[in-house]
């Protein structure tokens, strides 16, 4: 089994929403086979709660207008570190740029055909990495101190 055509349309509309919002590192996998609760997970992240806020905001708005899709559950707003967005068909996950790196969900899916995404997403992967190298050490903007 292999994620519908729906699905596919949401995960493409969902990570080009994200791309816009500058969310980094945004990746898409087909769990189709291993769950039959939906047929893909995006994952995308950001470097501070606001821009999660941001993303998910944008995301939701655009599945919405352009696709009628509603979540049916959106969890993790309070907090902004993890947001989930619950299309049934397809799970979103915007989470914070540590969160990202601590729950690592791409080890958990690496077996899982990733998606071909629009370009825009595909030239956000690596983003983090460039981030927090320009924040440096410290969390400031600009390398090491001396």
């Amino acid at each position: 089994m292999t994620a519908t055509d729906r699905s596919i349309e949401l995960i493409n509309a969902a990570a080009q929403a994200a791309a816009d919002k500058l969310a980094h590192d945004i990746i898409a996998y087909d769990v189709s086979d291993v769950l039959s609760i939906t047929d893909a997970f995006l994952l995308a992240s950001a470097p501070n709660d606001r821009q999660v806020k941001s993303i998910v905001d944008e995301i939701e708005e655009r599945l919405n207008k352009d696709l009628g899709a509603k979540p049916v559950r959106r969890e993790g707003d309070r907090e902004a570190r993890w947001v989930l967005l619950d299309y049934v068909d397809v799970v979103v996950h915007v989470q914070h740029s540590e969160e990202r790196v601590f729950y690592a969900l791409e080890r958990l899916w690496k077996d899982c055909p990733q998606l071909e995404l629009p370009a825009d997403a595909q030239a956000t992967r690596g983003k983090a990495e460039e981030y927090a190298q320009a924040q440096g050490p410290d969390g400031g903007a600009g390398g090491e101190l001396s």
